[in-house]
């Protein structure tokens, strides 16, 4: 359906329970609009506001309002908002635009939109919706109190100004359900409740025009400065202008039903235009099939109905007896098991439904419990939403399966984007630098878009505790330091030193990244030169041999994966200050490098095995440091192919899950054996073979079916297969090293600052190769094959060799 078609039918639901959802990236977000300087310098003359008589840090549901006059339809009509937890904006009815992206109090953002064409002469009404989860808020919710704030962005707009002439509705239709979801599924899960809403008490078309407000009580402001950093005193929420886009949202309808209980009717009303209708003092379950994992809105449209219970169910897979998965694709004998929400009809016409927050399915089961009049379904769909990267990268190859990966790779990383990286879209939504940091190459090699990686770069900056460690994950309301995350946040920088052109952005991060590499240069112990026990979590795999994900050594001091990470971070350091003319920085941080990587090869490298081992006491083996010694330099480059082969074939070593592969396969192309990235995609092909439509966490028996972290193949068919890489840093110049393995023809293309670079290859002879090779502008480079170069102008140009 085209937007216009689809925006226009969304509308005219009037009835609409929670928002009027519209496909597309709306035209009003304006991220990119102008905001008057005087606002980033000193008070604003909005006040927050609040709902008055409940309390500040509760959950509750708030609509505000605000109605003004206009002699005219204004030609330009800029504002600011926010809202804590979060908002959805409305002015005459229609949906502007929802926040506040997710970040921390001393880094509060606003959104601005140009609302000027919503607006008309005569009576205007904007409104918001806003609530605050409370204590059940997801984890990745950092708050301080519920509040609403609305800033015109110059005087003639002021009368828009959040103040106490506002109205506020507490809204007690509302109440969380499905609170305990971690303990009913056994596992670690912090997305937020459930909504439970009760139709006769909800203020139906409230952001309309011609709502009567009158008895809404005048809104409370609360006493805090409206100022951004650097301004104020006793700050409540430090404002900052918001550095991302709006959501894309578009139409998403369900695909099948799969098993349908207690009701031989019509079930084509997930086609839209049929409605299926449940008899009075009936039970019916219907369980839908998306056919693919995906994330965002549910909309229900019901009519009739009035004492009916429907309880919508989410789950990324139904389980059998024993609590397992098996193939994504079977439902029979399995059970549903996930997040719910519960709606409870009015008997009104077309009343919709739809939760506050995101919902991650590939089924959905509607359990149906009506009352004395019978239920009509008029429609289901879901609003697909999430950062709207646009995909602007190509693969191709003479191996049609690997259609297949691109395409769940991609679809994995699209899942786990929203305001903030997701490391999972099911149970976390939390942004961690280790999944991060793939994340963030897979956009940039994909879209060419840096806006959500710099944000995440600067959302874990601001995470800093007082050792100068960036904290694991953020944003997030509960503390968790994992060291060798922050090691990672440092390779992000050098990342996007090497792929970005924006050194006045990289600079200020560099102090920071200095204290995360002190704070680890204190724990090395200098009777072996080797990092020493140390502190909080130190994740590295969900390795079964590594008890929660830490390997030996770690917590009682002298393990070789984490030293030799610290080494590899060491050396990535040192490029980046001597860049940026931090030269002793830079030398001194390649001396330690160089000292760690050869006492860890001392200590733990054992010559007969040609293996790292985990330990000085060699007592065990991992892949894991193996990868980071060849990373490291920590292995001659002569015995490289050798210890690679070794982590390859060697199946008594511990082995990397999804996760740590691509960090194997970073050591693969160091040691000169890209070739065999081809076939060590067995992992990935498995996963598609028990049903997955997305990349999981680990192997199964797996707790996230989606996990960023594993969609690596969407990053390594362009730079390993294809072999296109940064040769300098901005990509002002590249190196292409294409590795094809068994494959014979492929064709790659991407983004970089400059414009598209495409690759199109395919083999001669035995050891040949021969294609085309389009450069941008005036973009540089190197072919190389078999030791073999070919130096690479702008512009297109045939390589053979």
């Amino acid at each position: 359906m085209a937007f216009d078609m689809l925006k226009n039918f969304l509308f005219k639901r009037k009835t609409s329970l929670l928002f009027l959802l519209v496909a597309g990236q709306l035209s009003v977000n304006a991220q990119d609009l102008p905001i008057n300087p005087k606002l980033l310098k000193g008070d604003w003359n909005a006040h927050w506001i609040t709902c008055p008589g409940v309390p500040a840090k509760a959950y509750g549901v708030y609509h505000f309002r605000k109605t003004f006059g206009l002699r005219e339809q204004p030609s330009r009509f800029i504002i600011h908002v926010s809202a804590d937890n979060r908002y959805v904006l409305f002015v005459n009815g229609k949906e502007v635009g929802r926040g506040p992206a997710r970040s921390s109090l001393y880094n509060w953002n606003f959104g601005t939109y140009d609302i000027s064409s919503f607006l008309k002469a005569g009576r205007n009404v904007i409104a918001a919706l806003v609530w605050n989860m409370g204590e059940y808020a997801p984890v990745a919710q950092i708050s301080a109190q519920t509040g609403f704030l609305l800033q015109a962005d110059k005087n003639a707009e002021e009368v828009a100004n959040s103040d106490n002439s506002w109205k506020v509705l507490h809204d007690t239709a509302y109440a969380p359900c499905a609170t305990n979801m971690g303990a009913e599924l056994h596992t670690y899960m912090v997305v937020g409740p459930g909504d439970e809403v009760h139709a006769n008490a909800y203020p139906w078309n409230w952001e309309e025009p011609g709502y009567n407000d009158s008895a809404w009580q005048n809104a409370e402001v609360v006493n805090t400065p409206v100022v951004t950093a650097g301004y104020g005193s006793d700050n409540i929420w430090t404002l900052a202008p918001g550095s991302i886009p709006q959501m894309e949202e578009k139409m998403q309808r369900m695909a099948v039903v799969r098993s349908k209980q207690g009701n031989n009717e019509n079930s084509d009303f997930l086609k839209g235009g049929n409605s299926l209708t449940v008899a009075a003092h009936s039970k019916i379950s219907i369980l839908i099939d998306q056919s693919f994992e995906t994330i965002g809105y549910p909309v229900l449209k019901v009519s009739g109905g009035n004492g009916s219970k429907i309880k919508l169910t989410y789950a990324e897979a139904l389980f059998d007896s024993k609590g397992q998965k098996g193939n994504r694709n079977v439902v029979e004998g399995k059970t549903m098991k996930g997040l719910y929400d519960i709606f409870y009809p009015d008997g009104g016409k077309e009343r919709s439904f739809s939760p506050l927050w995101l919902r991650t399915w590939r089924y959905i089961q509607l359990d149906i419990e009506t009352g004395d009049e019978p239920l009509t379904l008029d429609d289901l769909y879901g609003i697909y939403t999430g950062y709207p990267f646009v995909q602007k990268a190509s693969f191709a190859s003479n191996d049609s399966s690997l259609e297949d990966i691109w395409k769940v790779g991609w679809r994995t990383a699209r899942l786990c984007a929203g305001e903030t990286y997701f490391d999972c879209p099911y149970y976390e939504q939390l942004q961690y630098e280790g999944d991060t940091r793939i994340q963030s190459l897979i956009s940039l090699y994909n879209t060419g878009d840096d806006r959500l990686m710099r944000k995440a770069i600067n959302d874990f900056y601001i995470s800093r505790v007082p050792t100068g460690l960036t904290q694991g994950r953020f944003p997030s309301s509960r503390l968790q330091v994992i060291p060798p995350f922050s090691l990672f946040w440092v390779s992000m920088l050098h990342d996007y030193w090497m792929i970005r052109q924006d050194d006045a952005f990289l600079n200020k991060y560099l102090d920071a990244a200095n204290l995360v590499l002190k704070w680890y240069e204190q724990h090395i112990d200098p009777a072996n030169k080797m990092l020493g026990p140390m502190d909080w979590w130190s994740f590295v795999d969900w390795n079964d041999a590594f008890p929660g994900g830490t390997p030996p050594g770690a917590n009682d001091g002298h393990s070789a994966v984490i030293s030799l990470q610290y080494a590899y971070t060491l050396r990535q350091a040192a490029q980046l200050f001597n860049y940026f003319g931090r030269k002793e920085d830079g030398a001194h941080y390649l001396q330690l490098a160089n000292e760690l990587s050869k006492s860890v090869y001392q200590h733990c490298f054992d010559k007969t095995k040609m293996e790292m081992a985990n330990t000085p006491e060699k007592n065990s083996y991992s892949q894991h440091a193996s990868i980071m010694a060849i990373l490291a330099d920590a292995i001659p480059a002569a015995d490289e192919q050798k210890v690679m082969k070794n982590i390859l074939y060697d199946t008594s070593l511990s082995q990397a899950t999804f996760y740590y592969r691509f960090y194997l396969t970073r050591a693969m192309v160091k040691a000169g054996m890209a070739d065999l990235y081809y076939s060590q995609l067995t992992p990935w092909r498995d996963m598609l073979k028990i049903g997955l439509t997305t990349f999981a966490e680990k192997p199964d028996p797996t707790r996230s079916d989606c996990h960023a972290w594993s969609a690596s193949p969407e990053y390594d068919f362009l730079a390993t297969i294809c072999g296109i890489m940064p040769d300098a840093p901005g990509f002002k110049k590249v190196r292409i090293e294409p590795a094809l393995g068994e494959l014979t023809e492929v064709k790659g293309t991407m983004p970089v600052p400059d414009g598209m670079i495409t690759v199109t290859l395919t083999r001669k002879n035995k050891n040949g190769i021969e294609g085309e090779i389009i450069l941008p502008g005036k973009l540089t480079g190197r072919f190389i094959w078999n030791g073999k170069e070919i130096a690479l102008h702008g512009g297109r140009q045939k390589v053979s060799l």
